[in-house]
């Protein structure tokens, strides 16, 4: 077994013991559901890394990781709901298996079960951390909210667009690497650093999801055109609309909800759009432009590049980049 696939089962171990109460039932159900449904463990594998850098002495981040992943899954249940979405990662949702009302208040338990585990790690280091994970947890509302707002956009910049993904999806990576590298001990200078490279990795997987939306292998258990179905305001559509002539842009706008096209022929059309803009091309250079930017952040990092490797891999192997 790997090195990385071994933290993965800790993770996942100390996860699955997490004593929560059984009563009342639908007010904790909920979470062990949630918790139990899988998922990449991205963040807790994250900040686990980042604490492994600079000590030998991991499990004292365990509680912390536990912190991020119950708060991470918190987002959704929220967000399952503002989005009516019946599915998560192949189960029924929280919100579409007991309704809307258990999945807040459930959501709202979460959170504080994320604060109880956070007040396990070291007193010395509390307040740090309460810092980071405040305004990481601030941040992410508000990324949702921009998300929200832009649903009733005709109009958003790349820009706007970047800075709303920071918001939403790098920002709690940043701020579980940073939690992980203060755990362990690591200079100031050196958790700045593992910040940027967290916000860039982010980013980076943040344009892949979109990419592979549009353009990824059903057989991996996805859906292809889901977000173009949506008339959803992603790089690759800001992209187009930013480089298209007007006739080609009311197309792109009115596609997602013409009766009378199939769903097949609305994903075609708009990829048509997209290939001959060259979309795909043009976002797989954003995409590799910040991954190796991430990567790069790692080389400027206070420790032996050999105490690196295991993060690099980790994100190679998020990434699809597995040399």
């Amino acid at each position: 077994m790997l090195a990385n696939e071994q933290l993965l089962s800790t993770i996942e171990n100390y996860l699955a013991q997490t004593d929560f109460a059984s009563e009342p039932e639908k007010l904790y159900a909920p979470i062990g559901y949630s918790l139990a449904g899988g998922g990449k463990r991205l963040r807790p594998m994250l900040l686990m890394l980042a604490c492994g850098m600079f000590s030998s002495e991991t499990a004292q981040a365990l509680p912390a990781a536990a912190a991020v992943e119950i708060f991470h899954n918190f987002t959704l249940l929220h967000d399952d709901i503002m989005d009516n979405a019946p599915v998560r990662r192949g189960k029924p949702s929280v919100y579409a298996k007991w309704g809307q009302n258990v999945a807040i208040l459930s959501g709202d338990a979460m959170i504080i079960c994320a604060y109880r585990m956070l007040a396990q790690c070291p007193a010395e280091l509390l307040s740090r951390i309460l810092k980071v994970f405040n305004t990481m947890a601030l941040q992410v509302c508000e990324g949702q909210q921009y998300d929200m707002d832009f649903e009733q956009k005709q109009k958003v910049s790349v820009v706007e667009y970047m800075h709303m993904i920071e918001l939403k999806t790098s920002v709690l990576l940043a701020g579980a690497v940073t939690i992980g590298a203060i755990l362990g001990g690591a200079p100031k200078e050196d958790c700045r650093t593992l910040y940027r490279f967290a916000i860039e990795l982010g980013l980076a997987f943040q344009l892949q999801d979109d990419l592979l939306d549009s353009y990824g292998d059903e057989r991996l258990g996805k859906a292809i055109g889901g977000d173009i179905l949506e008339g959803k305001q992603t790089y690759l559509m800001i992209t187009a609309m930013s480089r298209a002539d007007e006739p080609t842009r009311e197309t792109l706008r009115r596609t997602y909800k013409d009766p009378s096209l199939s769903d097949a022929e609305k994903i075609a059309r708009v990829k048509e759009v997209y290939d001959r803009l060259d979309v795909p091309r043009l976002t797989e250079q954003q995409i590799s432009l910040k991954f190796e930017r991430a990567l790069a952040l790692l080389d400027t990092l206070s420790v032996d590049a050999s105490r690196t490797q295991r993060m690099r891999e980790f994100a190679e192997s998020l990434m699809g980049r597995k040399k």
